[in-house]
C-alpha cells in the first residue's frame, strides 16, 4: 500500500462519518501580519492591542476570518483534497475569540451526500467544528462540497441533504464578543463615525474599492491556511483542467471582499456569524475585486446594550464597480458577480 495521501473521493464518505484532521495550528502575530499584508484589513479591534484591551478584551482577537481559514485549511486533505469546487456554507457560528498562542485543531462530520446526475461526481455536505487548546469549540460551521468519485461506475448511495437554517438566530450571536466598554470606543481611531443606530435594513453600501490579485498572493494565502487543494497550485496539472489555469480560493475572495467593506461599514469590527455563501464564478489572478452590501436586518442582542447586529449580504464582482448595485437578476447573476455573503457583525451602540 502506497504511504502518500491521494485523498478521499465522493464514495469514501458517508453519513456519521467522523473525521479528525491533522495538524494542530498554533497561531502566531506573524500569521496576523501576513493576513494583514495580504488583504489590508483595518478593523481597529483587530488591529490594535490597545484599542482591544479599552473596550474590555485581554489583547487584539484574531481577525474572524483568519480563524474561519486556519480551520478551514485542516479540513482539506480530508474533504476537499479531490475537489472540483466548493459551493456554499451555512449555519456558521463564531463561538470564542481567538487570541495569538491559542492552537487550533478541526474535526468533521459528514451530513449528506448526493451524487449528480452526470455519474463522476457527488456533493458532500460536512459540519466542521475548530476548537482551541482546551477544548473549547472557536467555530463551527457547515459547507458543501463538489468531489470527484473515484469509480464512476461505483453505486450511487442513498441522498441525503440535511436541512439547513437560512440564517443564524439573534440569540446565537455574541458570543465571541465580550462585553465592551462604549466609553472607550473612539470613532475616530475606529475610521468610522457610524454606528449599529446609523444603519437600516434596504440600505446599499458601494465600498468603491477594488483589489487586483496576483498569482503569487493567493497561492501565499492558501499556505497560510495550510489549505493544500490541488487546483490552487499546481499549474503543470491545472493547465490541462477545464479553467486552464489556477483557480483561486473562494475563502481569498471572501476576506478581499471583507477589508474593502472597510470603507462603508468600518465599525463592524466583529463577525460573529456566516449564514450563506454563494461563489457564483471562480477568480483567477490578475482579476480585480470589487464589492457592495446591501443592509438586510438590524438586531438588539438581548442582554447586550453594548453592540448590536447587523445582517448583511455582500456582493463581490469581478473587474466591475459596484455604484449600480449588481447583483441577483430575475434570470440568474448580473455578470461579473464573484460571491455572495450572507453574514452577522457586530457594531458599537
Amino acid at each position: 500500500m502506497s504511504k502518500t495521501n491521494t485523498g478521499n473521493y465522493f464514495e469514501d464518505f458517508s453519513v456519521g462519518q467522523v473525521v479528525r484532521h491533522a495538524t494542530p495550528r498554533t497561531v502566531t502575530e506573524g500569521d496576523v501580519s501576513l493576513y494583514t499584508a495580504l488583504y489590508g484589513t483595518r478593523f481597529a479591534v483587530q488591529s490594535s492591542d490597545a484599542f482591544a484591551m479599552a473596550l474590555g478584551y485581554p489583547q487584539a482577537p484574531v481577525d474572524d476570518l483568519l480563524v474561519f481559514h486556519l480551520v478551514f485549511g485542516k479540513t482539506v486533505p480530508d474533504i476537499s483534497l479531490n475537489a472540483i469546487a466548493n459551493l456554499g456554507y451555512a449555519d456558521c457560528r463564531f463561538m470564542a475569540p481567538v487570541f495569538p498562542g491559542d492552537t487550533l485543531s478541526a474535526t468533521s462530520k459528514v451530513i449528506g451526500v448526493k451524487e449528480n446526475s452526470n455519474g463522476s461526481t457527488g456533493v458532500v455536505y460536512v459540519r466542521s467544528t475548530g476548537c482551541n487548546q482546551t477544548g473549547q469549540v472557536v467555530l463551527d460551521y457547515v459547507r458543501w462540497v463538489m468531489v470527484r468519485k473515484r469509480d464512476v461506475t461505483s453505486p450511487a448511495p442513498d441522498p441525503v441533504v440535511p436541512e439547513l437554517p437560512d440564517a443564524v438566530a439573534g440569540g446565537q450571536l455574541g458570543n465571541a464578543c465580550p462585553p465592551i466598554d462604549l466609553s472607550a470606543w473612539d470613532d475616530d481611531l475606529a475610521g468610522s463615525a457610524y454606528r449599529f443606530g446609523d444603519y437600516e435594513a434596504g440600505e446599499r453600501i458601494d465600498h468603491v474599492d477594488g483589489m487586483t490579485v496576483e498569482e503569487a498572493e493567493h497561492m501565499i494565502a492558501a499556505r497560510l491556511y495550510q489549505n493544500t487543494a490541488k487546483v490552487h497550485f499546481n499549474q503543470h496539472t491545472e493547465a490541462a483542467g477545464r479553467f486552464g489555469k489556477r483557480i483561486i480560493y473562494g475563502g481569498h475572495v471572501i476576506s478581499l471582499a471583507r477589508a474593502l467593506s472597510f470603507n462603508g461599514l468600518g465599525s463592524g469590527f466583529h463577525v460573529a456569524a456566516i449564514n450563506g455563501g454563494r461563489h457564483v464564478a471562480p477568480l483567477f489572478a490578475g482579476g480585480t475585486v470589487y464589492c457592495w452590501s446591501e443592509i438586510k436586518q438590524t438586531t438588539e442582542l438581548d442582554g447586550r446594550s453594548d453592540v448590536g447586529a447587523l445582517r448583511v449580504v455582500t456582493t463581490a464582482t469581478l473587474d466591475q464597480p459596484c455604484g449600480e448595485f449588481p447583483g441577483r437578476t430575475h434570470d440568474g447573476n448580473a455578470p461579473g458577480v464573484l460571491l455572495e455573503l450572507d453574514y452577522w457583525v457586530l457594531m458599537p451602540r
